[in-house]
């Protein structure tokens, strides 16, 4: 049997995470054996029990939620573990925990509208038009399939599958694992780079890894200098944060809340749910702001 700490370490979990959920489950062990049970044979009702002793010692609802994280992960481990057969809390989420976005979102339009406006062509320099090159492509992976600076550094060579048209993103102590697919002209961008930009980009910063996008500075210093280009052709782009927001919430508007879990590769619903919350509320400002209701 694994302990529950290595487990963790299996799940790609930081250090100062494994520390905390640790203590979380502590904290519910305890609680269980004064309340004459265990975290194996505790029932959905009785959890709900917990949840209340959580209220009753004044823990906000974003907190509450916190500490069911933990306790779900636990419980995961345990069916992991064969000692449970179910995860009693695993769709339990105490409502009302705000966590707003407050970023001015950019519409789909707006979004391809960078990618097409990237310059890579009248550039004299041969390896800026290569750097230009790489960050037009980057800049797609932005703004179509919603990648993060840290999901964008982790990708590999072999993580492109352009036969099938698809990427794969690897899972981070924050995201889940999720294939994506790619639009035909990111496609034809890819096939070129791969084939004549990559090669030429290692052997210029000597830099021959695996990785699909090698540079010679930190990759959030890259994505900063990309975004400062795409703030130049719309003034409302300002920072990789606010882009993947606006291509999540506009996935929203397509697909089904699961479907749109999964393209943006969160770990829990709930995670989904604040951007759907707050388009709602977006949507509510927007009515009272041009049919007030007296």
């Amino acid at each position: 049997m694994n302990d529950y700490r290595t487990y963790l370490k299996e799940q790609d979990y930081s250090e100062t995470t494994i520390t905390g959920n640790e203590k979380q489950v502590e904290l519910f062990k305890k609680w269980c054996k004064r309340n004459h049970t265990s975290p194996t044979e505790i029932d959905y009702k009785t959890a709900l029990k917990f949840i209340k002793y959580l209220t009753r010692k004044g823990n906000s609802k974003k907190t509450i939620n916190h500490r069911l994280r933990s306790i779900k992960i636990y419980f995961n481990y345990l069916i992991d573990e064969a000692y449970r057969i179910d995860n009693p809390i695993e769709n339990t989420i105490v409502k009302g925990a705000k966590r707003t976005i407050n970023y001015d979102l950019l519409e789909a339009d707006e979004l391809e509208d960078l990618y097409y406006s990237f310059e890579t062509q009248n550039i004299k320099d041969k390896y800026h038009r290569l750097t230009a090159k790489r960050s037009k492509i980057i800049t797609g992976l932005i703004v179509y399939q919603g990648l993060n600076t840290t999901d964008l550094s982790k990708l590999k060579t072999e993580h492109l599958q352009l036969s099938k048209g698809k990427i794969y993103i690897p899972s981070t102590r924050r995201s889940n694992a999720r294939e994506l697919e790619l639009k035909p002209w990111q496609i034809m961008e890819f096939i070129e780079y791969q084939n004549e930009v990559l090669p030429l980009l290692q052997k210029r910063i000597k830099n021959d890894t695996e990785q699909l996008f090698p540079i010679n500075t930190r990759f959030n210093v890259l994505t900063s200098q990309i975004m400062k280009k795409l703030k130049k052709y719309n003034q409302k782009a300002e920072n990789i944060k606010q882009v993947r927001a606006s291509v999540i919430t506009n996935w929203l508007g397509q697909y089904n809340l699961r479907k749109v879990q999964y393209l943006a590769g969160h770990r829990y619903i709930s995670s989904t749910e604040r951007y759907l919350q707050d388009d709602l509320e977006n949507l509510h400002e927007i009515v009272n702001n041009f049919h007030p209701i007296n």
